[in-house]
């Protein structure tokens, strides 16, 4: 990887570690990625600012290369009466836990947006990405300034053309394949349904963007197919979660392994469901995504603060039927493992 907007960055393994919020992207995974030649994101979704600056600090000790990740606020309004009638649908789950919810109110925060830009202007990193929404070009012009790199998160052509007139610089074309939330600008009605081979294509003949394709990667062979197909690069992630330096929960972890066991298990299908942060999301189905899924209303980040108590006290807990099980389709080729071995295997050069 010569050339491109990672050049500078002496990037030359073309399977890159996704962000993944909530905890998994670590800056040990992060490291891991770099010493493959891979370039690894930190994920700023959910995180303070401050506790941002201290893995940004933690991975620059290491002088590797390395990218950050944001939400951009694109609130998902839910009435109140909605979220005061799953609050109280929920409630039995929370009360396992001493918990009420039915107490709460909506939270309609923006992830601490405005901080986390000026900590990443004033605090420059290689490469900056943004999921849910273009920033505006105020936005885009003073991280260009700072000298990152952008790389938007899209998942339909009409996206990409708009991120390239929003002035960003790399895509990443995400299909709904992947594992976690869907990055789609417009979750209440998501675009169509397109597999990662056939909209990657679509994008590059319709935006000359370079792209980093995303999705239920797992295999050499995908990256191969993806790479041939016009991507510069891949992103993984659920390959991610049960190596060494994920920070993936320990009942997260033993739930992916349960299910990937070919051995022991039928092959489970993973889902796309609203049910713990009222936008969609791809998951391995549980007891609560099982009970919840269908009265699941709209509304993010308000439903995602709504269940974020009963999720901790699970996990603390090591009850994987009540926490998020953020899986692409590729699930199954999930191994324990270091990161770099996944890294070099999907490239090619393990």
């Amino acid at each position: 990887m010569t050339t491109g907007p990672f050049a500078d960055l002496n990037v030359t393994n073309p399977v890159f570690a996704a962000p993944m919020a909530g905890g998994p992207s670590t800056p040990a995974l992060v490291k891991a990625a770099a010493s493959t030649g891979s370039l690894g994101f930190l994920a700023g979704g959910y995180k303070t600012p401050e506790v941002l600056a201290e893995q940004i600090k933690a991975v620059r000790a290491g002088s590797v290369p390395f990218g950050v990740n944001l939400f951009v606020p694109n609130r998902v309004p839910i009435d109140p009466a909605q979220f005061d009638r799953y609050a109280r649908l929920i409630q039995p789950e929370a009360e396992r836990y001493g918990l009420d919810v039915t107490r709460m109110s909506p939270l309609e925060d923006d992830d601490c947006w405005q901080a986390k830009i000026d900590l990443l202007v004033s605090d420059p990193v290689p490469v900056v990405g943004f999921t849910f929404a273009i920033p505006n070009r105020a936005v885009v012009d003073a991280l260009h300034h700072a000298g990152s790199t952008l790389v938007q998160t899209v998942t339909s052509v009409e996206e990409a053309r708009g991120a390239a007139d929003g002035g960003v610089d790399v895509l990443a074309v995400q299909s709904f394949e992947a594992g976690g939330h869907w990055g789609t600008f417009t979750p209440q009605h998501p675009p169509q349904l397109l597999g990662l081979l056939e909209l990657v294509q679509r994008v590059r003949d319709a935006v000359e963007l370079p792209i980093l394709a995303a999705g239920g990667i797992a295999t050499s062979a995908d990256v191969g197919a993806l790479l041939h197909a016009g991507a510069l690069a891949v992103l993984v992630g659920t390959v991610l979660l049960r190596t060494e330096e994920s920070g993936a929960s320990a009942p997260y972890k033993a739930a992916l392994a349960e299910a990937g066991d070919s051995e022991t298990s039928e092959t489970i299908e993973t889902i796309v469901t609203s049910a713990f942060t009222g936008r969609p999301a791809r998951a391995l189905p549980n007891l609560f995504i099982d009970r919840y899924n269908a009265a699941a209303p709209a509304g993010y980040p308000a439903v995602h603060h709504l269940t974020s108590p009963i999720r901790r006290a699970a996990v603390e807990a090591g009850d994987a039927e009540r926490i998020n099980l953020w899986a692409g389709v590729g699930y199954r080729q999930v191994r324990q493992e270091p990161a770099a071995t996944v890294l070099n295997r999907l490239a090619g050069t393990a």
